[in-house]
């Protein structure tokens, strides 16, 4: 079972595969497409103030000679006589900030008329009003008072773009030669040497080329940035779509073309983590389709899974909303159905195993469900969460609760629980003590003598196994063998009794014994070795016992295997000098297809024959009595399993059975009660 950390990890792993960033890709290169036009927008206004600061200093320069030479030339009657000459727009402020002299339009006021641009330490105005002439102008002030100031001193220039674009578009509007010009202006003030201050009328010009160049740079790179934006929008958008495709296809089943197993895992985890959610209760289905595998077999695998999808599809209909479905494995499907009480769930869980049976009108099929319930948590609020969830694990639980059905011809379901619980604890202890079992001989052999009918001479015999466990005591061998037959230690028991089986015939050769065939069963996974004749020939010999002492026993369902492997080891055994039998003849549905290809020595008859009602009725004895004639056609003798009257006894040697084995003669027994037996060679009859 995975950790705790390594579950984490891997639900981590699949919710980062379903997740979808595509909001975010599309919101980071909007982002990036915001700055970038910041960017240009900065980068707009830096040529703007550069233009600005440069026709500024430019005119105050030029005012700064124009007032050296001015005073030079003034007199007491005409103290500004180039100023006026000049032209200029300008008025004159002694140290008090009066006013002294005028000359030209004033627009410079601080009551916020005429203001373009503004050089100031705090919040700045840039707006494009017009004077009483219908001329835009420009006013440097500071927000409190009238306060012209040099552009190189530390203070902040401002400019409001979208005025001065529409000056820009003014001009270009109306330039036809290109060489027009955009005209700023603005008022500046330069200090006297008689401590007053001169504030002039100044234009900040800008060539109209320069602006065109400019707004085509802007216009073209912003152009260039929709155009990125756009393609990368698209790119990502697509790369979303695909990706969708990509996790449906990853979470989809082909075969049902529905949910797989890692969708299952994934959300219902999530169902179960969510708020809320730790009050209701749920539970985990095992749903398998008993009849898969043959229906492949007999039919075809395409017409098998088309019968999967029916049924997913039926199942589908009857879930809610927000119960989940998925196509777990080749024959198994995996449901979280929400309940509110055990009856109610086992109600449900029998309709919809009714339901199943009717999705294929021309054949019978049947279906097990194991159940593991997820109660609610205990004092769950609202805003709950189930603090540990693992559904893997717990799903692992509703597996083996199906597989405690296994056998059942008819639909079922079985709950995972304390029976379940212990049954699984006992297969781990069965597990972890087998190695130990083994190597220290807690394995005895148990035999079981078979007779003659007509003679109750001592023909033959099995060897059984049993455990004495230091542990658990004395075991027989339906609390164990099915456990080794499910983990593959069985092979290592087939083992093991052969050779003891061996070990014991040559023992009692060596004293004199007249010894008698035993049988030793060898299970179907055994079947797949290719070497399994030489093994068994290997075990035998190295036991020193004689190969027709030994005869090997297989069951009938083993025939349905690898057909080719089985009649090919079967062929080595009897070359080696080894008798084969073939087990519970009549327990499956091939056994005359199986006598036919076979080269068998031995059948036994079924003792379900000798059992219940089919025992005592004129058809049970017709089938046994064409049975043995049919295997004296293919001369191999026969022994009846399971006899315990003496009628039964009286029948079978009326039809020439050659050997009895049951409870009328004798039970399994440890070895030192069938040496005996061996001694006395013969049997009285009916064993009180």
């Amino acid at each position: 079972m995975a950790s705790q950390k390594d579950r984490i990890k891997k639900h981590k792993k699949y919710f980062k595969i379903r997740k979808n960033h595509t909001w975010l890709s599309i919101l980071f290169y909007f982002v990036v497409l915001c700055l970038c036009v910041l960017a240009i927008a900065g980068i707009v206004e830096l040529f703007v103030l550069f233009a600005v600061h440069s026709g500024i200093e430019h005119e105050y320069d030029s005012k700064s000679d124009l007032i050296r030479i001015n005073q030079e030339l003034a007199t007491e009657t005409e103290p500004y006589l180039l100023f006026d000459k000049a032209n200029m727009n300008y008025f004159i402020r002694d140290a008090q900030g009066n006013t002294v002299y005028s000359n030209g339009n004033m627009t410079c006021s601080d009551k916020g008329y005429d203001y373009l641009l503004s050089l100031g330490a705090s919040s700045n105005i840039f707006t494009d009003k017009e004077d009483n002439t219908g001329e835009v102008t420009t006013t440097i002030y500071r927000d409190t008072e009238i306060d012209l100031v040099r552009p190189d001193e530390d203070q902040s220039v401002e400019i409001n773009l979208l005025a001065v674009a529409k000056q820009m578009f003014k001009v270009l509007k109306s330039s036809n030669s290109g060489n027009e010009q955009l005209q700023l202006p603005v008022w500046l003030t330069v200090e006297m040497d008689n401590g007053s201050e001169l504030v002039f009328r100044a234009n900040v010009t800008m060539r109209s080329t320069d602006v065109a160049l400019t707004l085509i740079l802007v216009i073209g790179m912003l152009a260039l940035l929709v155009i990125v934006f756009i393609v990368l929008t698209i790119h990502t958008i697509a790369n979303a779509v695909n990706r969708r495709k990509v996790t449906k296809l990853f979470f989809t089943d082909m075969k049902v073309k529905g949910n797989n197993w890692m969708w299952f895992l994934l959300h219902s985890e999530q169902k179960l983590r969510r708020f809320g959610n730790a009050r209701k209760q749920f539970a985990l289905v095992d749903l398998v389709f008993t009849a898969y595998r043959r229906f492949c077999i007999c039919h075809s695998v395409d017409e098998a899974e088309s019968v999967l999808g029916r049924i997913y599809s039926s199942l589908a209909s009857q879930l809610g909303k927000r119960e989940l479905l998925a196509h777990s494995s080749e024959d198994s499907f995996s449901l979280m159905l929400e309940y509110t009480d055990e009856d109610t769930l086992k109600s449900r869980i029998s309709a919809l195993l009714a339901s199943l049976s009717e999705i294929e009108r021309e054949h019978s099929f049947s279906y097990h469900a194991g159940v593991v319930l997820i109660p609610a948590q205990e004092g769950a609020g609202l805003l709950t969460r189930r603090r540990y969830v693992d559904v893997e694990s717990d799903y692992n639980l509703a597996r083996a609760a199906s597989a405690s059905l296994e056998g059942k011809e008819t639909s079922a379901y079985a709950f995972y629980d304390d029976k379940l619980v212990e049954e699984q604890r006992w297969a781990d202890t069965v597990q972890e003590l087998q190695q130990k079992a083994l190597d220290n001989e807690e394995f005895l052999v148990y035999y079981q003598p078979k007779y003659d009918p007509r003679t109750h001479e001592l023909r033959g015999a099995e060897a059984l196994i049993r455990w004495q466990s230091p542990e658990y005591g004395f075991l027989a061998p339906y609390r164990f063998i099915p456990i080794f037959e499910k983990n593959g230690f069985i092979t290592e028991i087939d083992h093991y009794m052969i050779s003891h089986v061996a070990r014991a015939q040559k023992k009692w050769l060596d004293e004199g014994q007249k010894c008698v065939p035993v049988s030793v069963n060898v299970s179907r996974a055994h079947f797949i070795e290719s070497d399994l004749a030489e093994q068994i020939c290997k075990s035998v010999d190295k036991e020193g016992a004689p190969h027709e002492l030994i005869e090997i026993e297989l069951t009938e369902s083993a025939f349905f295997d690898d057909k080719k492997a089985m009649i090919d080891t079967i062929s080595k055994l009897k070359q080696y000098g080894f008798a084969v039998s073939m087990d519970d003849f009549g327990s499956g549905y091939s056994s005359l297809n199986s006598l036919k290809d076979m080269p068998l020595d031995v059948l036994k008859l079924d003792a379900e024959f000798f059992r219940g009602e089919a025992a005592d009725t004129d058809r049970g004895e017709i089938v046994v009595k064409e049975a043995i004639q049919l295997a004296k056609s293919l001369n191999m003798r026969t022994v009846a399993e399971g006899v315990e009257v003496k009628e039964q006894v009286e029948f079978l040697a009326s039809q020439g059975c050659d050997m009895i084995q049951g409870y009328y003669f004798a039970k399994p027994m440890p070895a030192e009660d069938y040496e005996q037996r061996m001694r006395a060679g013969r049997s009285d009859g009916e064993e009180q």
